[in-house]
């Protein structure tokens, strides 16, 4: 029992996960201002913010509404995202569990902060709130359906396995499966479907702050919102190291290896990061034909030229 309570809440999970996706915040901030000119935040930025909202701002509840179920969203949020870190991280890092890192229970449990901020939001009694609410629904119809064919495609490609661990290992003894056409298809696929999972530019319309004024985070202040900074922190790590164990064999910590991984997870955020700062927000009408439509048909031909082992 204590071990498990180890893996969720120090090392992968909660606290190691939030410290890593921090600075991944802090490198994706730094990048976007040296983007723009800019000088960016310091190092400890994200930190900052953090405890800034969790020990100094105050938490205003909304007049109308369920205030138990909008309190409660933002630690659901967390929960989902830290034991889909513990069982993503768990096998990357070679950490041997009772659980062999089923990829179907992955997928469902990181829907969880995206259907919480659903539900905080409509918990408020905000119009605005309901629009980004009304959005966000919208969207993880779209890319959810998107993502599961990816995951389709990269299990195909495993031999119709669903262990994380068997995954990475099959890539560990025959060579990654991005380095395929079919993985490069899903690779890319993949990363559209990661920035619609973080909410990024171009696909922030639940949020849009010079629309709705921040949609469903509209009504979060103090320690409510900390923890939805806590949740998209952890998110911002779990998904590129998701992405790396599926498609790019994993992260390896020994030796000089360690560089790799490292080197790994950046180039991920990187792309992120470019993608968000150099593309228009689209309407979410628009977001769902572009995942709907074409990033569904570029999964299906990935998924067809891996049947042929392309």
């Amino acid at each position: 029992m204590a071990e498990q309570l180890f893996y969720f809440l120090i090392y992968p999970g909660l606290l190691f996960a939030a410290v890593v996706g921090a600075f991944l915040s802090w490198y994706d901030r730094k990048i976007t201002a040296w983007v723009q000119f800019r000088k960016g935040p310091p190092l400890f930025q994200p930190f900052y913010d953090f405890f800034k909202l969790l020990l100094v701002k105050e938490t205003i509840l909304p007049k109308h509404g369920s205030k138990g179920v909008f309190l409660a969203a933002p630690i659901f949020a967390v929960f989902g995202a830290s034991i889909a870190g513990v069982f993503i991280l768990l096998p990357l890092l070679g950490i041997e569990s009772g659980f062999k890192g089923d990829i179907i229970v992955i997928f469902y449990l990181l829907t969880i902060p995206s259907l919480t901020y659903i539900i905080g939001a409509l918990a408020t009694g905000n119009p605005l709130a309901a629009v980004g609410g009304s959005r966000e629904m919208k969207l993880i119809l779209s890319y959810e359906l998107t993502f599961i064919l990816v995951l389709a495609g990269i299990i195909q490609k495993a031999g119709m396995s669903i262990s994380l661990n068997e995954i990475i290992s099959l890539q560990v003894l025959n060579g990654v499966f991005g380095g395929s056409l079919s993985g490069i298809i899903l690779f890319i696929v993949f990363i559209f479907c990661i920035q619609a999972k973080l909410a990024l530019v171009p696909f922030d319309a639940p949020e849009a702050e010079t629309e709705i004024a921040g949609g469903i985070m509209i009504e979060y202040s103090g320690t409510p919102y900390a923890m939805i900074k806590l949740a998209k922190y952890i998110m911002f790590f779990i998904l590129p190291a998701f992405l790396i164990g599926l498609l790019w064999g994993g992260l390896n910590f020994e030796g000089i290896n360690i560089l790799w991984s490292i080197l790994k997870i950046l180039f991920v955020v990187l792309l992120l990061t470019l993608i968000r700062n150099t593309n228009p927000r689209v309407k979410i009408k628009q977001a769902v034909r572009y995942f709907l439509v074409w990033m569904n048909l570029l999964a299906i031909i990935a998924i067809v030229l891996s049947y042929f082992g392309l």
